[in-house]
């Protein structure tokens, strides 16, 4: 497998346009980084879900999802399923993040996902974070949306297994729904696993990063 490192990790910023989107599309990656370097600055943004139960769910995943680190949250009240039509509001957090931390990688939803909010949110990204690395992660639902990925961070039985764990743990506004379960998440690592060479894996899209092989 061609194999092409980052370099020094030191803070990661990670957005979600809803509490439990960055668990389902990058919790094994902030696992696997955090447990790897503790005291990782971790600067998150989710946009909708605050002041209540989700976000009182979204606080205590993360801060499992992100052991050992310095992680900073905020949510915001934007409502779900409305992101597009509160545009101003959502590019004014994104840049507030931007101003308040240098990432040395940014997790971020795909362009492509089928979810207007998730697709909104990561077409304001690029413009905030234009020299950094921007994994965009992935979601498995309804809509049928997985694409060919270009990055895998593969990951550990134990992390793929504690992922799974940990949603249903902290999410239980979430147990209900259809797709919620071990088998589709721990199914999906286990694709993308296949796809890298790995047991298990999360995959992501990168749409621009630049090489520098002279070093």
């Amino acid at each position: 497998m061609i194999r092409l490192g980052g370099g020094p990790l030191e803070r990661i910023v990670a957005v979600g346009a809803h509490c439990d989107d960055l668990a389902i599309g990058a919790g094994g990656t902030l696992l696997t980084a955090c447990r790897a370097r503790p005291g990782l600055r971790v600067d998150a943004l989710v946009l909708s879900g605050g002041g209540g139960e989700r976000e009182q769910e979204e606080r205590a995943a993360l801060a499992a999802f992100c052991p050992d680190a310095e992680l900073r949250l905020t949510v915001l009240k934007l409502p779900d399923g409305r992101v597009p039509a509160y545009w101003e509001e959502a590019k004014t957090a994104v840049e507030e993040l931007r101003g308040r931390t240098e990432p040395d990688l940014v997790l971020a939803p795909r362009t492509e996902d089928a979810h207007q909010d998730h697709r909104c949110l990561a077409r304001l990204m690029p413009s905030a974070f234009r020299d950094h690395l921007l994994l965009g992660y992935e979601i498995v639902k309804w809509d049928g949306d997985l694409g060919r990925p270009t990055a895998y961070q593969p990951l550990s039985p134990g992390i793929a297994e504690e992922k799974v764990r940990l949603l249903q743990e902290h999410y239980p506004s979430q147990r209900h729904r259809p797709w919620y379960d071990r088998e589709a998440f721990l199914g999906l690592a286990r694709i993308r696993g296949i796809e890298c060479h790995a047991r298990y894996a999360e995959a992501f899209h990168v749409t621009k990063l630049t090489l520098n092989l002279g070093d």
